[in-house]
């Protein structure tokens, strides 16, 4: 039987990845975990729909070129296999509660990650996304059957009930009325929506170096969850840095991600969003003392224009104009990284720093919840517990 799940680092040479779908994406009905307004794509606030199929065949038709990129350069590729309750906006509920439909299974990196030979379930805030583990679970049967040395494990799965958030009408009632300087303050705090009850985190929001993993403290986990991760990865020798980042106002309480605000492209370098830096002192300090050097990365230079999208640049819906979601690529090596097609500046400064872009038209994937990174999970690098990070 051959070794399968094998992936400690963010830059290693890729040799087998999974890939999400677009098809089965849905705007959520709302919850306490987040809501999705769509007015600028026709849903009146308080409903939600499934993606119409133009939407959804455009995006699907650019994961297959990226896909079809990947196997190219001798890439193991998994797609994700559909539940079918995904096809169709379906009520699914626990004991606890009720949600009147579910998001979809576009980001698998949200709700696993992998670090070395394990996959872990994530402990995931939205009740919307409780059942996406349903997608992968036949990967992962073949993955346990075929390679003796995987860890298939799973975070605690959360209640999720009303306990587990701070105000329940979050984004009807609290989001739309805290000021811009309120919202900063709830972020510096690390004071979002929810509370301590259970622990609660995203894999998306790690980036793995081997013996050391920065944690984003973002609005979609909390203490307790940053704990319970630390708690695990101790065990293994792994050292979990929670990181802040000062995001702005009005995005403060918006559940974004470190991979678009921290690419560790190859050991020794690692880039930086400019405009929602780094406010974590002692991480600062921690790359300098390793001599890694920090570059900030260009800025984003395309313009979007959905109107029904996961990701909201406006208050009522739509994703428009530029985004950093630029930063969100995925290395398929030490010097080779995939980046959005459209985004000129940053593939033009990858390559002066002497690194080979992949340049990927993406942008009609953005809708359904983030980008390269978010829409992938790499399985197999040719990596191992390394320590990039020797000064602590």
């Amino acid at each position: 039987m051959a070794k399968i799940v094998n992936s400690w680092d963010e830059w290693s040479a890729l040799r087998r990845v999974i890939v999400g779908r677009a098809r089965g994406s849905q705007i959520p009905a709302p919850e306490p975990a987040w809501t999705y307004p769509a007015v600028r794509g026709g849903q009146p606030l308080g409903t939600w729909c499934v993606f119409p199929e133009e939407l959804v065949a455009r995006a699907e038709e650019q994961m297959d070129y990226f896909i079809r990129t990947m196997e190219k350069r001798g890439i193991k590729v998994d797609r994700v296999e559909l539940h079918p309750i995904m096809l169709e906006a379906k009520p699914v509920s626990t004991p606890d509660w009720l949600q009147l439909n579910m998001r979809g299974i576009a980001c698998p990196r949200d709700v696993f990650i992998v670090v070395g030979n394990e996959i872990i379930e994530t402990p995931s805030c939205s009740r919307s996304r409780w059942y996406e583990y349903l997608n992968l679970r036949p990967i992962f049967q073949n993955y346990f059957k075929e390679d003796p040395e995987f860890l298939w494990n799973s975070a605690p799965k959360p209640r999720l009930t009303n306990a587990s958030y701070t105000c329940i009408d979050f984004d009807y009632k609290q989001a739309c009325v805290w000021d811009d300087e309120t919202k900063k303050k709830m972020g510096y705090d690390w004071q979002y929506h929810l509370s301590e009850e259970e622990p609660l985190w995203d894999g998306a929001d790690a980036a793995r170096a081997g013996r050391d993993i920065f944690w984003n403290l973002s609005s979609v986990c909390n203490r307790s969850g940053v704990d319970w991760v630390t708690r695990h990865f101790a065990e293994k020798g792994i050292r979990v840095h929670p990181v802040m980042f000062d995001h702005p106002g009005a995005g403060s309480y918006k559940p974004w991600h470190i991979d678009y605000l921290l690419t560790m492209v190859r050991p020794g370098l690692v880039i930086t969003n400019p405009d929602i830096p780094i406010i974590s002192p002692e991480i600062v300090e921690l790359f300098k003392k390793n001599d890694w050097e920090m570059i900030e990365a260009a800025r984003p230079v395309h313009e979007y224009n959905h109107d029904l999208s996961l990701i909201m640049s406006k208050p009522d819906g739509g994703v428009y104009g530029k985004s950093w979601i630029s930063m969100n690529t995925l290395s398929l090596g030490p010097n080779t990284i995939c980046v959005e097609g459209h985004e000129t500046a940053y593939c033009e400064q990858l390559d002066k720093l002497g690194i080979e872009v992949l340049p990927i038209p993406y942008d009609d994937v953005i809708i359904f919840g983030g980008e390269l990174h978010c829409t992938t999970l790499d399985i197999d690098r040719d990596s191992s517990l390394d320590c990039y990070f020797p000064n602590q």
